[in-house]
């Protein structure tokens, strides 16, 4: 919290450029937010050290979040569909066991199954469904495009589904190529500046070829820089040719966002979730997202508040 204060009220921005200074603060997702702010502006000297800070943060944060994400989203495919011919790993021993219930043995206090029933996986690239990170790179999100971009990288890695990310202010960036290493994509991301999020959405409706196996999640504050009358009505075109839109408020632990409630309301009132989001809630988010859940009553269950749709 010192460092922060010191940070924002001594103008310190100019000494995180001198490499001795930096490695001595303590790291974290706001530190690597600066140095992202800086962009740039930074000394090819600093640069080695800010990219150690980078990736001691990323490590942090891939030990902390990659399983628990790998794991929900992996659960959340492979439970689509179901099998008669499950691999040993995939059985579903409850269900399993109540279909086999007429065939158990007294003598071995035991039922021997004669059918199983389990999860299929899906590996052709055909049936794989795609996501895309849409981040708003703007200043006032920055820790969200942090969490993003771990996020994305995460995903990335998951073989059961395909994963985008795009970041945007008044221009766009598609990152996905970067994906294989996060202290690349974090390099990549230069915040600050305006926001055209019409733009982005126009970039990444062209990305999607299969609107029903398509989930966006757009991470933004939905202040609009562009035309927003124009971004509003791409945005209903998206839902209605049958893509999931998710619009997160925030992907960050910084409390609650400031938001374009007028914005924000009229996604809402397209059926569309609308809602700031915690890292650790993130990983469950597109586990049901992936099974095509009520985003709406899990947000509930685990008392996240959403904009809601206006009563009749």
């Amino acid at each position: 919290m010192i460092q922060k204060d010191a940070f924002e009220r001594l103008g310190l921005k100019r000494m995180l450029q001198e490499p001795e200074f930096l490695a001595s603060f303590e790291a974290d997702v706001h530190l690597v937010a600066d140095l992202m702010s800086l962009g740039r502006a930074m000394p090819e000297k600093t640069k080695a050290t800010a990219r150690m800070v980078i990736g001691k943060v990323v490590d942090d944060l891939m030990n902390k979040l990659a399983q628990k994400t790998t794991e929900a989203i992996r659960g959340a495919v492979n439970k689509q569909k179901r099998t008669r011919r499950p691999r040993h790993n995939d059985i579903d021993w409850p269900r399993t066991i109540r279909a086999n219930l007429q065939h158990y043995q007294p003598e071995i206090q035991t039922v021997v199954p004669e059918r199983m029933i389990g999860y299929s996986r899906r590996s052709r690239r055909a049936d794989l469904d795609d996501v895309i990170l849409c981040a708003d790179q703007s200043g006032s999100m920055a820790t969200s495009v942090v969490y993003s971009s771990i996020f994305a990288a995460v995903m990335a890695s998951i073989p059961a589904v395909s994963t985008k990310l795009v970041v945007f202010d008044t221009a766009v960036a598609d990152l996905t190529g970067k994906l294989v290493d996060p202290i690349d994509v974090l390099f990549g991301v230069q915040l600050g500046g305006g926001t055209d999020i019409n733009r982005a959405l126009a970039y990444v409706r062209d990305l999607i070829t299969r609107p029903t196996q398509s989930h966006l999640i757009l991470i933004t504050d939905l202040f609009e820089g562009g035309n927003a009358k124009e971004m509003l009505a791409r945005a209903e075109e998206i839902v209605s040719a049958g893509i999931n839109l998710i619009v997160l408020l925030a992907l960050s632990d910084d409390g609650k966002p400031g938001y374009d409630a007028s914005h924000a309301q009229f996604l809402a009132e397209l059926g569309c979730p609308v809602f700031a989001c915690t890292p650790d809630q993130f990983p469950d988010l597109m586990a049901v997202a992936l099974q095509k859940g009520d985003i709406h009553a899990w947000a509930s269950s685990m008392d996240i508040v959403t904009v809601s749709r206006r009563t009749s």
